[in-house]
């Protein structure tokens, strides 16, 4: 099995050059990294050229979008470029953050984790942040979910989920459509990446509605966006968060917003959120 990666990278000099030493370590190399240095301002395109030169499997490309950080749509638009200038030639590809440091097995073990399964779609570890000197896990979501920091898709799942939608929820709808086609979605504790950046570091004041608005457009309805909105803010500890949350979701809701999923799609997360939920209560 081989696989290519995407990076997605804005801005990213202080980190990017550890992300990449630990990709180039890897005990099975990517075929092929592509990173999108998406109108960056410092020397992230710098870096990536001089390891380019090194590793003949690492090529940049240039994207200018706007220089607003918002979750979700502008990583996508990155990711959408970079998968644009690949072949099809890969087994499994893979988005990733440029803020990583990957242990040097973690790619082996995925493969070994497709390979063993025909029916797993999705496969990743686990994020680790610093705090005081020691990395500890980054607890925002469930431990049945991987982080969109370090995706890694079978082909077949990839091509029938149609590609990655450049919205904010992007990273859950996509979970959510595998499981709808059948597809298995696996995490394994024992690969622990650093991230290096925890997440929603650098996200603006209109970010605070998007998760709501995605809620929405995942066709999560009222009260499952309720309690997702609730156990979102209570986990980064922020209650007020879910105010926003909800706010967003009538705004959503009230614009008319595009869903993410078709309506039979959408009844199928639903019964599948809730039936989660229920699990945890009983």
């Amino acid at each position: 099995m081989n696989y290519y990666i995407v990076i997605p990278a804005h801005n990213e000099e202080a980190f990017i050059a550890l992300t990449l030493d630990s990709l180039i370590s890897q005990t099975i190399l990517p075929k092929k990294i592509v990173i999108v240095n998406d109108n960056s301002t410092d020397k992230t395109a710098e870096i990536v050229t001089a390891y380019a030169k090194e590793n003949p499997f690492i090529s940049l490309v240039n994207k200018t979008s706007s220089a607003i950080h918002l979750p979700g749509s502008k990583v996508i638009q990155a990711f959408h470029k970079g998968f644009e200038t690949l072949d099809e030639e890969y087994d499994v590809i893979v988005k990733l953050d440029a803020d990583l440091i990957l242990p040097n097995n973690y790619f082996e073990t995925i493969l070994n984790i497709f390979e063993k399964d025909a029916t797993i779609g999705m496969a990743g570890g686990f994020a680790y942040i610093e705090k005081n000197g020691e990395w500890i896990l980054e607890n925002l979501t469930d431990k049945d979910h991987i982080r969109g920091a370090f995706k890694a898709y079978r082909k077949a799942c990839f091509q029938q989920i149609g590609n990655l939608k450049p919205a904010m929820g992007w990273d859950t709808v996509d979970e959510l459509l595998s499981k709808f086609y059948g597809w298995k979605v696996v995490t394994d504790a024992s690969l622990i990446v650093k991230h290096l950046k925890p997440t929603g570091a650098n996200y603006n004041k209109t970010a605070r509605y998007k998760q709501g608005e995605a809620f929405y457009t995942l066709g999560y309805g009222f009260l499952i966006t309720s309690i997702a909105s609730a156990k979102l803010a209570m986990m980064k500890k922020k209650p007020l968060l879910f105010l926003d949350y909800i706010k967003g979701f009538w705004k959503a809701k009230a614009a008319k917003t595009p869903l993410l999923v078709t309506a039979e799609q959408a009844k199928f997360i639903r019964k599948y959120r809730l039936k989660k939920m229920k699990e945890k209560i009983f």
